[in-house]
């Protein structure tokens, strides 16, 4: 009999005030969200505070109705919005069978566009431990050979596990692949750095700035395997996931 995996992903979305979609003016490269004519203005900083003022600009102000808010003026404008686009559920293939051992995949992208100035931050968390479970049987949380992921996926001919790697551009260091070991600044090597799935949170990318118009694609790739020695129940085994995107 075969094990078929499922995946449940759930996007959880922390945003700085209302959404704003509306903007002036755009290329393939950057956009400006609002404009604004005015007499004067300055930005003042000191070691703790940082002060942006205008002079003279008319009919600002917050504005409302039962479906949109306009906040009117340069200043009423600078508020930032974070936006996500999810994949659905996953299913890994192919399905692994109860002896002789296997190994299913499946990955899920998510794309975050956000205009803050300080960027996101992307972190990941099972709702279960293990994560990967079929009623009381499970696959083991990916077992790692150190306090870093595992820059090569390996499991032993008697075990079952099951865990995952983040891919992209904004990739955390802990993910990071430089010089062939994981959580050394470097590259993002496709198929590297394997960890498990906790119960807390783990930033698996950020970003210091606002992303494009296209916004940042993030893969997460999962995997479960059964080694050639082992013996797994049968059964539909499920984990169900958290994406928990946030602005820095």
């Amino acid at each position: 009999m075969n094990r078929r995996i499922f995946l449940i992903l759930m996007a959880s979305l922390l945003s700085l005030h209302g959404v704003a979609l509306a903007y002036v003016a755009s290329s393939s490269n950057y956009r400006i969200q609002s404009d604004s004519i005015n007499v004067g203005g300055e930005l003042s900083t000191s070691t703790n505070y940082r002060l942006e003022d205008t002079t003279g600009e008319a009919g600002s102000g917050t504005s409302s109705s039962a479906t949109y808010n306009i906040n009117a003026g340069y200043q009423q404008m600078l508020v930032s919005s974070i936006s996500v686009t999810p994949p659905g559920n996953i299913t890994l293939a192919p399905a692994i069978p109860t002896t002789g051992g296997g190994t299913s995949n499946g990955q899920a992208l998510w794309t975050i566009m956000t205009d803050n100035v300080a960027g996101y931050t992307a972190s990941i968390s099972a709702s279960s431990s293990p994560a990967l479970i079929s009623g009381a049987n499970s696959f083991a949380d990916y077992t790692t050979a150190g306090a870093d992921p595992d820059f090569t996926w390996s499991v032993g001919a008697s075990s079952t596990e099951f865990g995952f790697t983040p891919e992209g551009v904004d990739i955390a260091q802990r993910f990071q692949d430089g010089g062939g070991a994981c959580n050394v600044v470097g590259g993002d090597t496709a198929d590297r750095c394997w960890d498990r799935l906790t119960t807390s949170p783990v930033v698996i990318a950020f970003r210091t700035q606002g992303t494009g118009p296209s916004g940042d694609a993030l893969t997460v790739k999962f995997r479960a395997e059964s080694g050639t020695s082992n013996v797994q129940p049968p059964g539909s085994y499920q984990a169900t996931t958290t994406m928990t995107i946030m602005p820095r």
